[in-house]
């Protein structure tokens, strides 16, 4: 039979598939003889079951029995008895943290009775009045389908009647009143009464946690996250401690590092006489935790020595859960931290120092996607001027965008293609599509550990929180600043995440510390150093080359400073717009042969010039120079438009005349599919000559100069290895013209572009005339999956992912399964023809982490990217390399 529930006792933290990760780290913790209130999980196994068949699995509930029947003999209670109740929490733990995304319900086992029992054990009247009403509206919300805002407001009205400021204020008699409130509520809501079976309770809940990750929150942030759906959640059930019976009690959240700068120490938040969730929920400012050394010296001694132990077990940044109990410290929850990406290189290059981790672990704990964001701009101090406000820095970065008070209006507003600032009082799990959709956060109450805070550094969004500073009115639509200042939804906010400031309107940009360093190679120490390490035992362990796409001297000699290894793309079109689409006009316009020839020729020095200035920037690197790809008719202009010029006046101009009937000529239906490619280079007499003949002349010049030029030609859009055989005769014979002409030998490989599902399947085939292959990744995406990029991203994209038909744009990160079984087709059919065939890739995929880990899989030798993207594919490129020698993924 299969077995669904596990004592804290009997798992490890290396079971987090089988115990999620809450449930695993509890078990280590118990292992490591931490104070962790004993309690069992239920397996992902058990979640799985139920979601696949809307039914428990059988056997479950006999198991949760007896463990249940074990945790109250150890006890010496039962379950919501009515003297002396024992009480449990019922928690989600998935195997990857989703902070807030799915359900947790405190204090089962509570009833009009327990409450009680509960009230004259504890000699506290209030403590068991709050616990019961927080029981009761969690339990409305969470498990019977209550709008918990219902809940909100019933407990709004009763601070307003007793004029109270926070729920501290409210007396036992008042609780007890909200609680009769808020099980009238959950009758009149559901026409069911809140459960008095504790049992019952518990099934409920562990059930209502299971069909939360299904939620949409939990669905949204998955995607975000890119965590498969069929992972499913376990349950932990673990007994009750107490952090709201007074003074001398409390909840809080510590982390062994700054979770946003990663320097060393204790951080983190405190609350008395709270438990844990109103920590993260930020209904109450809380105090740093530094401050609970004064307020309980002997808790907060053993809660840094358990940190320390916990820090040098799991030898990074840790993440804790505290209560304190009437002056007894309990330990409910340990994960590794979210972190930064200014946090992730810090820390790793500091545990590497400590010797507690390898230069390649560090490797493997930083990520492309983080380098990435470390890479974005930062605010100019200078242009700051006076701050609106000040809060905590809680996700570090600067973004800009217009104020809006609510998540529906974020997600309308980005998805008009609007940046937006979302301003709350404090956030909730329903906020995330507001959060996911803002270019930042802001709220005015919760500090570091608030869900606000938690949620924004895992993604990365910019996020200030407790600007106390503050009085948001969401109802309005406002906030109001220092000095009276009223901020209207729409007004364009900056927020530095960095500084935990906010000032009215756009602030200018400047570059960051490790842009900086990028170009100019100074490194200044803390993260710039860090990012400097991780960059370099990439670099000495990788087999992927990097090289970059780049049409200009100025990108060039840019990727070359960020790191490429040559230029894998130089698109020569980008190099015919401006002033020189007057000369292709011409081309294009010629009455005969003779004078395509002088437009030709008239181009001719014009991309010697480029590819001269290119090859030099690139000296002793391999540069891939494509032929002309796109359709003739993009260098006229627009059809429409000339047709509207040549109708509105009664003697057009001759030469607009001459356009339209050029451009009506060379109209196609889908000109993607069209003549354009390598069917250019064979219907168009000369213009194959011209661009190779530029190209050879360029290598001379260059050798002549003393240089090392590596230039290669890439000819688009093959489908058949007959269009290559013609091609390459014609680029021969010119090559060999020109060597003959200077009287130096011009050798230049001569390969193809993969781009067409028909070139990868005769792949060996096409790898008889070819030396070298480049994936096309942006086209054979297209071309694969029947899409027009321009149109269907715009048109369906986003219901494609929120239904989970591909987990990420296919144009962002490869499509493994298809686009990725045709690239390993290619491959093996290519070398199997040309063992020697050097093959990259050079669509936009080159540059995307996940991508990376792919190309090195199927055993590319290099990728191509924009310059900008150079050092992230340098990394993941090493992390690859890292993860095939350890038989892992270290994504």
């Amino acid at each position: 039979m299969v077995r669904y529930v596990y004592d804290f006792r009997e798992g490890r933290r290396d079971m987090a598939d089988l115990l999620g990760g809450k449930g695993a780290n509890l078990a280590e913790m118990t292992r490591l003889g931490l104070p962790v209130p004993p309690g069992f999980t239920v397996s992902t196994d058990a979640c799985r079951a139920f979601l696949t068949t809307g039914a428990e699995p059988e056997g479950m509930a006999a198991e949760v029995s007896r463990h249940l029947s074990e945790l109250e003999e150890s006890a010496g209670r039962r379950l919501g008895q009515p003297d002396d109740p024992l009480l449990v929490s019922v928690r989600s733990g998935a195997r990857f943290s989703m902070p807030g995304m799915m359900e947790t319900v405190l204090d089962i086992g509570l009833n009009d009775d327990s409450v009680l029992g509960l009230a004259k054990t504890s000699g506290s009247d209030r403590f068991a009045w709050d616990s019961y009403r927080r029981l009761v509206q969690m339990f409305g919300s969470t498990v019977m389908g209550v709008d918990s805002g219902l809940f909100d407001e019933a407990m709004t009205l009763l601070k307003k009647a007793r004029e109270a400021p926070d729920d501290l204020h409210l007396t036992a008699g008042d609780l007890a009143g909200l609680v009769e409130t808020y099980q009238r509520l959950i009758l009149d809501e559901t026409g069911r009464p809140f459960p008095q079976s504790p049992a019952e309770q518990l099934r409920l809940a562990i059930l209502a946690v299971f069909r939360s990750w299904n939620g949409d929150r939990a669905r949204l942030y998955r995607r975000r996250e890119r965590i498969p759906d069929d992972l499913g959640t376990a349950v932990t059930v673990q007994r009750m401690v107490f952090g709201n019976l007074g003074p001398d009690s409390g909840g809080g959240v510590a982390f062994t590092r700054d979770p946003a700068t990663g320097r060393p120490g204790l951080y983190g938040d405190y609350l008395a006489d709270a438990q844990g969730e109103d920590v993260v929920a930020g209904i109450r400012n809380t105090v740093p935790l530094t401050e609970l050394e004064r307020l309980d010296p002997d808790s907060y001694r053993r809660l840094r020595a358990h940190m320390d132990t916990l820090e040098r077990h799991y030898r990074d940044l840790c993440d804790i859960e505290f209560t304190i109990e009437r002056g007894t410290l309990w330990m409910l929850q340990t994960r590794v931290g979210k972190r930064t990406a200014e946090a992730a290189f810090a820390i790793a290059a500091e545990l590497v120092e400590e010797g507690q981790i390898s230069q390649e672990e560090a490797l493997a704990r930083v990520s492309g996607d983080g380098l990435a964001r470390l890479m974005f701009p930062r605010f100019d101090s200078a242009a700051t001027g006076e701050a609106l406000a000040h809060g905590l820095p809680a996700s570090p970065g600067a973004a800009v965008g217009a104020a809006v008070f609510d998540s529906a209006e974020a997600v309308r507003r980005a998805a008009a293609g609007e940046r937006v600032v979302l301003v709350r009082q404090e956030t909730t799990p329903d906020d995330l599509p507001g959060m996911v959709a803002a270019e930042a956060v802001l709220t005015s109450r919760g500090g570091k550990t608030s869900h606000a805070a938690v949620v924004a550094r895992g993604m990365g969004k910019v996020c200030v929180c407790g600007a106390e500073e503050l009085t948001v009115d969401t109802r309005a639509r406002r906030f109001t600043a220092p000095g009276g200042i009223v901020v209207e939804e729409g007004t364009v906010l900056s927020v530095d995440g960095s500084a935990g400031a906010v000032y009215a309107g756009a602030v200018a940009l400047v570059p960051s510390e490790a842009m900086r360093f990028l170009e100019t190679g100074e490194r200044s120490g803390g993260v710039v150093a860090a990012v400097a390490g991780a960059l370099e035992r990439a670099d000495s362990i990788r087999r992927l080359e990097v090289r970059a796409n780049a049409d200009t001297p100025e990108d060039a000699r840019r990727a070359r400073r960020f790191g490429a290894q040559g230029i894998g793309l130089c698109r020569t079109e980008h190099m015919f717009l401006g002033e020189r689409r007057k000369l292709v006009e011409e081309m294009i316009l010629a009455r005969g042969e003779a004078e395509r020839e002088r437009a030709l020729a008239a181009l001719l020095p014009l991309q010697r010039r480029d590819f001269t200035d290119i090859l030099e920037a690139m000296d002793g690197l391999p540069v891939t120079i494509r032929l002309l790809d796109p359709p003739l008719h993009e260098f006229l202009p627009d059809r429409t438009e000339l047709a509207v010029r040549v109708a509105s006046v009664a003697q057009p101009d001759p030469h607009d005349v001459e356009l339209l009937d050029a451009v009506n000529r060379m109209h196609e239906e889908n000109p993607m599919l069209g003549l354009r490619g390598v069917r250019l280079g064979l219907l168009i007499p000369g213009l194959v000559a011209m661009q190779v003949r530029a190209v050879a002349e360029a290598v001379v010049a260059r050798s002549r100069a003393g240089g090392s030029p590596q230039a290669e030609i890439m000819v688009p859009l093959v489908g058949a290895v007959e269009e290559l055989r013609i091609e390459r005769a014609e680029v021969e014979r010119v090559l060999a013209e020109v060597s003959r002409e200077s009287g130096i030998p011009v050798r230049c490989p001569v390969g193809t572009m993969i781009e067409l599902p028909r070139a990868a399947l005769t792949a060996g085939r096409i790898a008889e005339e070819a030396e070298f292959f480049s994936f096309g990744t942006n086209d054979l995406t297209q071309t694969t999956w029947g899409f027009s990029r321009d149109d269907v991203e715009a048109a369906f994209f986003s219901a494609y992912l929120d239904k989970g038909v591909f987990p990420a744009s296919p144009f962002e990160t490869i499509d493994a399964d298809g686009v990725g079984r045709l690239v390993r087709i290619a491959v093996e059919e290519g070398r199997s023809t040309r063992p020697e065939l050097k093959i990259g890739v050079c669509g936009e995929h080159g540059g995307d982490p996940e991508s990376v880990h792919f190309f090195h899989a199927a055993g590319l030798d290099y990728v191509s990217c924009s310059p900008f993207r150079v050092p992230v594919a340098r990394l993941e490129a090493g992390r690859a390399a890292l993860a095939e020698a350890k038989g892992s993924d270290s994504r």
